[in-house]
């Protein structure tokens, strides 16, 4: 009899649970149907496939391919793949000396430093690494493509690159390469004045010691005269938001928004804001950026353009706006899933967006550089504003005086860097302007 009520009490407290909750069963249903068609054709292969294949290999693969729907950004990784993840990386390491990204599911240069390999062999920012030792980089994880191409100074490593053609219409240019790794001193913000007003800098990339960097940078460049600065975050890739917020309240004051991040369940609604004061808050600021300016990089020119804090020059950034979240699993294996979207403080999506042609931050003066013009300043550019070593090529007498090389001239055919060009004008006549006085 007892047992009688406890199935009749059941029943009814499914049915009430049906009755109130239909969309859970429904959802569960739709689950289940889901995961019984991975399940068949798991067990299609197990027991039919013509070899025998090791189940976990199946379920990896299945994983990856449901993640792969998602987007660049989202990945799941193998067990040992998550190790090296996690493990700690070095300050300096043997490679070939480029900064890359995922980008349509293939592996990206996003810039060639200056003195590296791949700088020497005239790699280019958007150039494709299809290959790595003869491997597909399609759909590769990020950390396993870098993994492949890291390796011990001296050894060589074997690289595929596909660059578009000049006619948007032709087949990409595919060359081989056989690049011997070096030691890469990776440096995160360079820093000079560029005359005796103005001060530059530049943040390769947003690691955890850029903050700190970038406040060496400003106190040297204040105690050399400067009244006005040019924050260049051109082919910078991002790095920490940690990083980005932090120094974005290098400039903006009184709590301003900086940036926030929204998704689909509201504890991942975040708001990220400037402090009450700012050591840099009255410098006027001009912001360089290009194309390849992506995540953190865009943060920054996001929150200083939105708050009217600096002026934008360059070209439309890149639009990586997503925000990744590292999920252990129970084999020790582990899903890095986007799980929200940076907005700018106006509420403006960051996140690139190829139908609608929409996301990453427009310029407020936008200024186009030709492919050929981009080569020559990647090339050049390093030894034109960052003199000091020997052999190297000054632009003019003061920077010769200030690398303590009194021989060195300005190059006749250097390329003109148009972007910077402009950002000092800008300062320079905002200066003028600002000494004006009407009516008098």
């Amino acid at each position: 009899m007892k047992n009688a009520r406890k199935l009749v009490f059941v029943t009814l407290s499914a049915l009430v649970i049906g009755a109130v909750f239909p969309y859970v069963n429904f959802a569960l249903d739709q689950t289940y149907q889901h995961l019984k068609v991975i399940v068949d054709v798991l067990e299609l292969i197990k027991d039919s496939y013509v070899e025998q294949i090791d189940p976990q290999k199946l379920v990896y693969g299945a994983a990856k391919g449901m993640v792969a729907e998602l987007d660049d950004y989202s990945q799941f990784m193998e067990p040992d793949v998550y190790d090296r993840v996690k493990s700690d990386t070095e300050g300096e390491f043997g490679g070939i000396g480029i900064r890359v990204d995922t980008r349509e599911g293939w592996l990206t240069v996003v810039t060639p430093l200056p003195n590296t390999p791949a700088w020497r062999a005239e790699m280019l920012p958007g150039d494709k690494i299809i290959k790595i030792e003869d491997v597909s980089t399609k759909d590769m994880i990020i950390d396993e493509a870098i993994k492949k191409l890291r390796g011990k100074p001296g050894t060589q490593v074997k690289i595929t690159t596909a660059r578009e053609a000049d006619d948007k219409n032709a087949e990409w240019i595919t060359k081989d390469l056989t690049l011997t790794r070096e030691l890469i001193k990776a440096e995160n913000v360079k820093w000079r004045m560029l005359d005796a007003k103005t001060g530059y800098v530049k943040i390769v990339e947003f690691t955890g010691h850029a903050t700190e960097n970038i406040e060496k940078a400003m106190v040297e460049l204040k105690g050399k005269g400067m009244e006005a600065l040019v924050l260049d975050l051109r082919y910078n890739p991002g790095g920490l938001l940690s990083s980005a917020v932090d120094i974005s309240k290098m400039f903006m004051n009184g709590n301003k928004m900086i940036v926030y991040t929204k998704g689909r369940k509201p504890e991942n609604y975040q708001e990220f804001k400037a402090n009450t004061s700012a050591t840099y808050e009255m410098l006027p600021v001009v912001v360089l950026i290009n194309r390849y300016s992506a995540s953190a990089s865009e943060i920054v020119a996001g929150a200083m353009q939105d708050n009217k804090r600096a002026v934008i020059v360059g070209e439309r950034s890149f639009g990586k706006a997503s925000v990744q979240s590292m999920i252990p699993l129970s084999d020790k294996s582990a899903l890095r899933l986007t799980i929200a979207k940076y907005y700018t403080p106006s509420g403006k999506s960051i996140q690139h967006d190829a139908k609608n042609e929409t996301g990453g931050i427009t310029p407020d003066i936008e200024i186009k550089v030709p492919l050929e013009m981009e080569k020559k300043l990647l090339q050049q550019g390093d030894e034109i504003y960052f003199p000091g070593k020997e052999g190297k090529e000054i632009k003019d007498a003061k920077d010769a005086k200030d690398a303590k090389d009194p021989k060195a001239e300005k190059k006749k055919d250097a390329p003109r860097d148009e972007m910077l060009e402009r950002a000092v004008e800008l300062l320079k006549a905002r200066e003028v302007l600002g000494n004006l006085k009407p009516g008098k």
